[in-house]
């Protein structure tokens, strides 16, 4: 099966319906029901780059621990979780959308 092309309008008026808390709250139960699964998917995503990503990410804690002024350090960490999250973010979104493309390819093959 061949991944859908969408538009920038398609994929802005989709992020758009997200905001509705409701159908938010549902995503979220689904999620929580594969969470285990899932977390387990996104460990292995991470660990794909054969330790590059712990090495970058201790040098990373190392330069920012090291600031001796602590408003230069605590400024640093806190830029470094902002990254570690978005990081994760991005990875959560691919796993999510291959998952949602996995379901669809399973739904069209039952």
């Amino acid at each position: 099966m061949a991944e859908n092309s969408y538009s920038d309008a398609e994929l802005d008026a989709a992020v758009a319906a997200l905001s509705d808390p409701e159908r938010f709250k549902a995503a979220e139960a689904r999620v929580m029901r594969a969470a285990p699964q899932l977390q387990r998917v996104l460990d292995e995503a991470m660990a794909s780059s054969g330790g590059l990503l712990d090495t970058v990410q201790a040098q990373q804690i190392r330069e920012a621990a090291g600031h001796a002024d602590p408003a230069d350090r605590m400024a640093a960490i806190s830029r470094l979780m902002s990254e570690e999250a978005r990081l994760g973010m991005f990875v959560g979104v691919a796993v999510g959308w291959e998952l949602a493309l996995e379901l669809e390819l399973n739904r069209d093959t039952t």
